[in-house]
């Protein structure tokens, strides 16, 4: 059963709020989710922490700096996924922008797996261009402790910037810089890893200051024209957005709204058919960062991040086609995914467990994520998904995704401790994480994650409930309106605007056979809707909880209602 709900909101805070200036709407948006203070709606960039509140990032910057003026190799080895993929693009524009001589590395997801692995680093040795002096991990390296050991050992530094969890033990790097870590205090600990490589670079820019670097001849760089990328990998990474993320989408979403990207930026926004004069979250987590992922989903994260590296427009391009096709190839392997984990499902009855865990020897490492993600959505369960890790049938591959109150990572640590034997790896975070098994410890997983579920989950956290924003006014369903909501910044932990009301469902038809398309009547208004993805008609009267969109049709623009959930 799911209910629709209203978040709490403090008529002492909005009221504030709106004698700063904000419109009445937008002013009770904020203060449920939080905002008491006008200045804590401010995007500006000086609202932004400072570097040297972020553990070891001054370390960082003058172990790059004395690689920059000794010209020493640097080699970005990245995630392959898009937060990783941006984080890499910062790293190398920054890098090269600062002069430094850098090139990057992304290990394949079916080949080498995750993080700097001795593997990974062996190639990194024995690659064309001779050995590096310097490897940088970019949202990784945190867990790479063998890595970092077999790295010191070719006599390579190794510069870890994460923002995952750590284990136990630390890598033995020159310098690690994670807000996660023991001991540091920087504030915005849910900032993306593309954040956190962008930090560096300004504590590096400040030290190459302070060593006289720059005069007329070499001028100093600016580095917000990297905020497109900042902005696309932290929305993408579904990382919380406390003020500081928010300052950093919002000086992001400006630049690509005036014209101010990288090619590739601007590419990816032509693929998916998208205007970025009007880029909005929504945008970069749905249109931009899919067709991201795609590459280091099923083919080699290479083909993103030279996209966003390339200044040479045509390349971009082209690089942004391959990406669209990809991301379609992606989603048909996933559907038929999904289908098969229903199926499977069907015959278990997941309403009466407390968490959901499927294998299939025939599904792709790489969509597992998403499908896991899918099944938490409609069972509202803690999910793991499983493919088989390589050729060989010996171990798997699990990808999971949780609901609020259940943390995944901590989840799989305490598995861990309870079962030593069980899990190879893991990592993560609170709502995603992975792992490796043994294919026969399945069944044993998934009994254990069972376990920890019927301990940690109540009745009360199991049922979903939507949460909205309550009902709105008639006067404000105005394209106006929508793009008011629009160039404002919402995302994970500061949830886009869902409103809810009584409606009467005056028409209601199915589309390519599975969206549900209404009109939807309140009084003298009609309204065009449409709930994707949901084929199940509604009585004649109902309460709707929507998104409001605006559809353009021959250069009209109107208010659409995406229905998030509806009860009878």
């Amino acid at each position: 059963m799911t209910r629709i709900v209203t978040r709490a909101c403090s008529p002492v805070d909005a009221e504030v709020l709106v004698r700063h200036g904000l419109h009445p709407v937008l002013a009770r948006l904020y203060a449920a989710r939080g905002v008491c203070l006008p200045d804590e709606i401010e995007t500006g960039l000086a609202r932004l922490v400072p570097p040297a509140a972020l553990q070891s990032c001054e370390d960082a910057a003058v172990l790059l700096a004395d690689a920059i003026q000794q010209q020493r190799r640097m080699l970005v080895v990245a995630d392959y996924d898009c937060d990783g993929a941006t984080a890499c693009a910062v790293a190398v524009r920054g890098l090269r922008m600062l002069g430094g001589r850098i090139d990057y590395l992304v290990p394949n997801r079916m080949e080498h797996g995750y993080g700097l692995t001795p593997d990974i680093v062996a190639l990194a040795a024995s690659g064309a261009s001779g050995k590096p002096d310097l490897l940088i991990t970019v949202d990784n390296g945190i867990a790479s402790v063998d890595g970092v050991a077999a790295a010191n050992a070719l006599g390579i530094d190794v510069l870890v910037t994460d923002h995952h969890l750590p284990g136990d033990e630390l890598p033995a790097a020159r310098a690690i810089v994670n807000p996660n870590q023991p001991g540091c205090t920087f504030p915005s600990k849910c900032i993306a890893g593309v954040g956190v490589m962008f930090y560096v670079l300004l504590a590096l820019r400040a030290q190459l200051r302070q060593r006289g670097a720059f005069d007329d001849a070499t001028p100093e760089p600016r580095l917000d024209g990297l905020l497109d990328l900042v902005a696309l990998g932290t929305v993408a990474d579904v990382v919380k957005l406390d003020g500081n993320n928010r300052v950093l989408v919002a000086q992001g979403l400006q630049r690509i709204r005036k014209g101010r990207m990288q090619p590739g930026i601007a590419a990816l926004f032509r693929a998916a058919a998208r205007d970025a004069r009007s880029a909005s979250g929504f945008d970069l987590g749905f249109a931009l960062g899919p067709r991201l992922n795609a590459a280091g989903r099923l083919s080699d994260m290479s083909l993103g991040i030279e996209c966003l590296t390339t200044d040479d427009v045509g390349r971009a391009w082209e690089l942004a086609q391959q990406l669209d096709t990809m991301n379609r190839e992606r989603r048909e392997i996933e559907a038929g995914m999904q289908q098969q984990a229903l199926d499977d499902l069907s015959a278990i009855a997941p309403d009466g467990a407390t968490t959901i865990t499927l294998f299939n020897p025939g599904w792709h490492q790489g969509v597992i994520g998403i499908v896991a993600g899918r099944l938490k959505e409609k069972f509202h369960r803690p999910s793991f998904t499983f493919a088989l890790a390589d050729d060989s049938g010996q171990f798997v591959k699990g990808s999971g995704r949780s609901i609020a109150g259940f943390h995944l990572r901590d989840a799989l640590d305490l598995i861990s401790k309870r079962e030593p034997d069980l899990i190879v790896k893991f990592g993560g975070h609170a709502m995603a994480a992975g792992l490796t098994l043994a294919t026969a410890d399945v069944p044993r997983f998934t009994a254990a994650f069972e376990a920890v579920g019927r301990e940690w989950l109540s009745e009360e956290a199991l049922a979903r409930t939507v949460e909205t924003d309550g009902e709105l006014e008639d006067a404000y369903f105005t394209p106006q309106f929508v793009e008011m909501l629009d160039a404002a910044v919402w995302g994970q932990g500061f949830p886009a605007p869902v409103f809810s009301g009584e409606f009467d469902i005056a028409s209601q038809a199915l589309v390519k056979d599975k969206h549900l398309k209404l009109q939807l009547v309140r009084g003298r208004q009609r309204f065009n809707a449409i709930w994707f993805n949901h084929t199940d008609t509604l009585p004649a009267r109902t309460t709707v909880a929507y998104r409001l969109a605006s559809d353009t049709w021959n250069g009209v623009a109107r208010v659409q209602l995406i229905v998030e959930h509806a009860v009878g």
